[in-house]
C-alpha cells in the first residue's frame, strides 16, 4: 500500500481479507469462500453508507454464486449516472479476478473490452495477483471499478458520450 492515498488505505484496511482459496468447482470450500465474500461485501457496503459514499448494489444472480448482477453509480456535476453491473466468477477464481461489465457503456471508451468489460489489466490485475486469495469481490469493486468510474465517467460525460437520464428524457420529448 506504499504510495497510496490515505483514503484508499483506510478504506482497504476496513474490508475484511479472505482466507479460503476456493473457486466455483471446489464444493464445500467454495461455499465457505462465498460466506467470506458476503462478509466482506457487507462490511464494505456498511462502511460506504456510514461515510455517505454508497455507490453500488450487487447480489448473486444464481444459487451457486457464480453470476453477479446489480447497479453502480457515479455522481458528476451533482448528477447521478447509474449503470447495470454484471460479472461472472471465473472457474480459476480466486487466482483470476472477475471481469466487471457495464454493458451499456460498451463501445464508448477505449478502456473497455467487447461486451462492456472494463479494462483493469495494467493497474488492477497485478495487484489482484499479488494479493490472491485474500482479495475478493469487494476488493475488485473498491480497487478496480471505483477508480475506473472516477477516471472514465467525467470524460464520457464531458465528451457527450453518455447523457444523464433526465437530459435523455428531455431530448426524446422534444
Amino acid at each position: 500500500m506504499e504510495g497510496w492515498d490515505p483514503n484508499t488505505k483506510s478504506t482497504l484496511t476496513q474490508i475484511p481479507l479472505l482466507t479460503t482459496k476456493a473457486g466455483p468447482r471446489d464444493g464445500a470450500a467454495w461455499t465457505q469462500r462465498l460466506k467470506e465474500e458476503y462478509r466482506a461485501l457487507i462490511a464494505y457496503t456498511q462502511m460506504n453508507k456510514s461515510n455517505d459514499n454508497d455507490w453500488f448494489r450487487i447480489s448473486a444472480a444464481n444459487p451457486e454464486g457464480t453470476r453477479w448482477t446489480g447497479k453502480c453509480w457515479y455522481v458528476h456535476n451533482l448528477l447521478k449516472y447509474e449503470f447495470d453491473l454484471q460479472f461472472d466468477i471465473p472457474v480459476t477464481y480466486p487466482a483470476t479476478a472477475p471481469e466487471l461489465e457495464l454493458p451499456e457503456l460498451d463501445g464508448k471508451t477505449q478502456k473497455m473490452y467487447r461486451g462492456g468489460k472494463i479494462c483493469l489489466t495494467v493497474h488492477f490485475k497485478p495487484l489482484w495477483a499479488k494479493n490472491c486469495p485474500r482479495f475478493g469481490i469487494a476488493h475488485a469493486l473498491c480497487l478496480g471499478l471505483a477508480p475506473w468510474l472516477a477516471a472514465e465517467i467525467p470524460i464520457l460525460v464531458d465528451s457527450d458520450m453518455i447523457k444523464h437520464k433526465d437530459d435523455a428524457t428531455t431530448s426524446n420529448e422534444s
